[in-house]
This record gives C-alpha cells, sequence and structure tokens, in this order.
C-alpha cells in the first residue's frame, strides 16, 4: 500500500517546519493518535530538507512505534515521508 500511495487522495498530512525536534515529535505523536482513531492507514509528514535533523528523529521515532507498520521518503519530495499505519483488524 505504501509503494502506491499516488494512487490516494486527501491524505493527511503534517507540516513540520519551524519546529525543534522536540515539539516536532510531539505533533508527530498526535498526530498518528489522532489518525488511528479515524481510521486513516496513509500519512504524509513535511519535515523538510536542511541538515536532516527533523527527518532523522521523526524516523528514529516512527521506528520505535508499533503503530507504524512502515514509512519511508517521499519519492517526488525527499522533505517528506509516507507514513503507514498499522491499523487494528487490519
Amino acid at each position: 500500500m505504501i509503494d502506491n500511495y499516488m494512487l490516494y487522495k486527501n491524505i493527511p498530512t503534517l507540516d513540520l517546519h519551524g519546529l525543534d525536534r522536540y515539539s516536532a515529535i510531539y505533533e508527530v505523536n498526535v498526530f498518528i493518535n489522532d489518525n488511528i482513531k479515524l481510521n486513516n492507514r496513509l500519512l504524509k509528514i513535511v519535515h523538510g530538507i536542511g541538515e536532516g535533523i527533523l527527518k532523522n528523529e521523526v524516523h528514529k521515532y516512527l521506528k520505535s512505534k508499533k503503530e507504524v507498520k512502515d514509512y519511508k521518503i517521499d519519492i517526488y519530495n525527499i522533505g517528506t515521508t509516507i507514513v503507514e499505519l498499522n491499523l487494528k483488524g487490519n
């Protein structure tokens, strides 16, 4: 599913521009929890390119979450990560 994310419209998106790493992780946590409740399987997290600090922190956090089935850098925008959630019953 994550490989075919381009086929899906209106994927919920979180933009982390302007946040420090701690605020960003807090926002990612809230975003994931909200989308689990809404039963959304795919998400986009825009962390930007910069020095890669936000990207690395977000990826480290996503790796630790059991609710995250898979994640990868968007092939069309390296400043964005696509996340697939592991929803119950699926």
